[in-house]
């Protein structure tokens, strides 16, 4: 089996390595785009040709399915990568973890770039899943570039400016870009208040590698031989992961489980 994912950066590193947990035997095919990142302040339709052709390298791998593993991607691209690989390669997109934060019954906040906050989408995912349920939209500036950069300080910073309009009565939030997940544990600090009960944080990587595999009848097999290879496609070109990667637990676990392609 083999399973590709695409994204501009490093914020696929979750679902990939969400899916390397479940299926140690498959094969991984990243597919970035260095040349071309960031995407979010792209209009749509420049951001949905730059996902295409990344799409399309990935294509060119002859993958089981691909992961779209990029939220902004999802939004925009996703109806025209699915034109162009399906039924062949099925398409798996990124949306926040709305509805299960929502079922918890809230307070939730919904952190996301500031692009995604308040967006048409944004909305219409927390009047679908989230009605009745207290929800704050917290713009993250400049978080998903210090995550991509793995910039220490500047992570610091961010997080803390996003934990500042998060009110203190969350008990719950979704993390609607798919680099915070990489994060999340400094979230978690930066938001927990003294003397309320344990937050809760909601990514999308598990469910969305748990359906990648529900798109191939398969099932989960986590105590499979660690036999899967790892190619890296940056821009189009076979290369490694990028040196940021390895700052992140979920980098370090490719490179150490990865044999080489």
């Amino acid at each position: 089996m083999k399973i590709a994912l695409m994204d501009s950066g490093i914020g696929l590193l979750a679902a990939t390595a969400a899916v390397r947990r479940l299926r140690p035997d498959a094969d991984l095919v990243l597919s970035l785009d260095p040349d071309g990142m960031p995407w979010g302040p792209r209009t749509p339709e420049d951001l949905t040709r730059r996902a295409a052709a990344v799409a399309d390298a990935a294509a060119a791998h002859r993958p089981d399915a691909l992961i779209v593993g990029c939220n902004t991607a999802t939004v925009h691209a996703l109806p025209t990568l699915r034109a162009r690989l399906e039924p062949a390669i099925p398409v798996i997109g990124t949306v926040p973890a709305i509805k299960p934060a929502a079922a918890g019954g809230g307070p939730v906040a919904i952190w996301a770039t500031p692009a995604t906050t308040g967006s048409p989408y944004q909305r219409g995912l927390i009047q679908d899943f989230a009605d009745g349920v207290t929800v704050t939209e917290v713009p993250c500036f400049g978080l998903a570039e210090a995550v991509e950069h793995a910039d220490e300080p500047s992570i610091e910073a961010t997080v803390a400016a996003a934990a500042a309009l998060t009110p203190e009565d969350v008990t719950t939030v979704v993390l609607g870009c798919t680099h915070y997940e990489l994060v999340a544990d400094r979230i978690r600090t930066a938001v927990q208040r003294p003397g309320f009960p344990p937050l809760v944080l909601h990514g999308s990587a598990g469910a969305v590698a748990a359906q990648a595999l529900r798109r191939l009848g398969e099932q989960p097999a986590p105590a499979a031989p660690a036999t899967g290879t790892l190619t890296v496609l940056l821009s189009g070109r076979e290369g490694t992961l990028p040196e940021p990667a390895l700052a992140y637990a979920e980098g370090r676990l490719l490179q150490a489980v990865s044999p080489a392609q």
